[in-house]
């Protein structure tokens, strides 16, 4: 007698197994939590096993021999997956799943309309878009929970391939009325003493600060936060100036302030925003694709203070 289950139940019991909780894979996969809870039980009742221990105030324990099926179910995932992305390459063909981490610090400025423009020429593509830090891109590409990440060149590690799109300078970001504002470019030395608002993430917080460290300079950090729109928000409203390389078409704060943008002049080295991949001796076509996508839409925008669109 065949077995009655489908690769969507399997995904959403790999997403429970993971995450310890039916909320927290529900959240991650976009499906109700009730529609996971139904898939399980299915496969419970088709195998004959339970794969769960249920806790009230502590979510969900995969039981022993739960184990051993989200091991081979995943592996199974995993296979189904390189099936589509051979039948893609043989029908010379861009399509099946995408799932696209995107760094926090600038994702609402590029990747809503680079992924709209992507899925209106291949709409044979299903996006599931992650938006993270740093270090959470780099740890979901090594897990294989993103197929890639579009973010800056910040401690790369070996086992990535970085596709560099454009190079982006370090700026002072000022509200309109501060005394600096009218500056063509500033120094390390000039914004040393000056209320500093720091995007407080990891590896950006690093980069940041490094503006002053490579000086021996102690910048003087007045407020934190891990919101890019909190901190031009802060900024506007002067709580102290911010430093970012990503400059926007619209220079307003998102409480409706003006700012300004100024080039820091010095040693700090501009950042290059590209795709990370893991390493893969094979690329899918979808893959490749996206890629190449990233490339025509970065040039064609001309905007986020490019320096230069690296070819």
């Amino acid at each position: 007698m065949p077995l009655r289950f489908t690769l969507r139940q399997l995904e959403y019991f790999v997403a429970v197994g993971e995450a310890g909780s039916i909320a927290k894979a529900a959240e991650q996969v976009n499906v109700s939590p009730p529609s996971i809870s139904a898939s399980i039980a299915q496969l419970e009742t088709e195998f004959g096993v339970q794969l769960f221990v249920r806790k009230h105030s502590h979510g969900l324990s995969l039981t022993a021999g739960g184990r051993v099926f989200l091991k081979e179910a995943a592996r199974l995932l995993a296979d189904a997956e390189a099936l589509h992305d051979i039948a893609g390459d043989i029908a010379d063909k861009v399509r099946g799943p995408l799932a696209i981490g995107c760094l926090l610090t600038f994702a609402q400025i590029v990747l809503p309309a680079l992924r709209l423009k992507f899925e209106q020429v291949y709409p044979d593509v299903r996006v599931r878009q992650l938006e993270r830090d740093q270090g959470q891109l780099l740890q979901m590409l090594q897990t294989g929970e993103i197929d890639a990440a579009l973010t800056y060149d910040l401690e790369l590690s070996q086992d990535i391939t970085f596709e560099p799109l454009m190079v982006l300078p370090a700026y002072a970001m000022l509200p309109a009325n501060h005394r600096f504002a009218g500056k063509t470019v500033l120094t390390a030395e000039e914004l040393v003493d000056e209320p500093m608002v720091l995007l407080d993430l990891p590896f950006s917080r690093e980069y940041f600060l490094s503006t002053f460290q490579q000086k021996g300079l102690r910048p003087n950090i007045a407020e934190r936060t891990g919101d890019i729109a909190v901190m031009r928000s802060m900024v506007a409203n002067g709580f102290g100036y911010g430093i970012a390389n990503m400059r926007p078409l619209n220079t307003m704060s998102p409480d409706g302030k003006p700012l300004v943008f100024v080039p820091i002049k010095g040693d700090i080295r501009p950042l290059t925003m590209g795709v990370l991949l893991p390493n893969a001796e094979h690329r899918t076509q979808t893959v490749q694709a996206f890629i190449d996508h990233c490339r025509r839409f970065v040039a064609e925008q001309g905007v986020f203070g490019i320096e230069r669109v690296v070819r």
